[in-house]
């Protein structure tokens, strides 16, 4: 196997992980600094900067301290070249499930999230 879908897939829970505790400092450790948040579901752009983005994790009751089942799942991986990623996973926080795209660069020799675009559906 590529060894590129392990180091993608590794980044990709670091990222599960760090929605599912609300942990901020994890999840600014494997998205890009200047990374672009940004959704549309609502029928307005939403886009944060990571800075506001982070804040809101921070701010919020983790899913798993509510006892929310975890319903993380990498759905697809593909290359555009050796430094280039894109995953689609799917994720719920509350009753929010998440589709997300998720593009990686690898930089300095570790790959990092640079850009978040999602979809979410609310769960009655």
């Amino acid at each position: 196997m590529d060894p590129r879908f392990e180091e993608v897939a590794e980044v990709i829970g670091c990222y599960f992980a760090g929605l599912r505790h609300s942990d901020a400092t994890g999840l600014a450790d494997v998205f890009h600094p200047q990374a672009i948040y940004a959704c549309a579901s609502e029928g307005a752009l939403t886009q944060l900067s990571m800075a506001e983005y982070l804040a809101v994790v921070a701010a919020r009751p983790s899913p798993a301290s509510r006892g929310e089942a975890s319903m993380d799942e990498i759905v697809s991986i593909a290359f555009a070249g050796p430094v280039t990623a894109q995953a689609m996973v799917k994720c719920a926080i509350g009753p929010k499930r998440f589709t997300d795209f998720l593009t990686l660069v690898k930089l300095d020799g570790r790959w990092r999230i640079i850009a978040k675009v999602f979809h979410f559906d609310v769960v009655k």
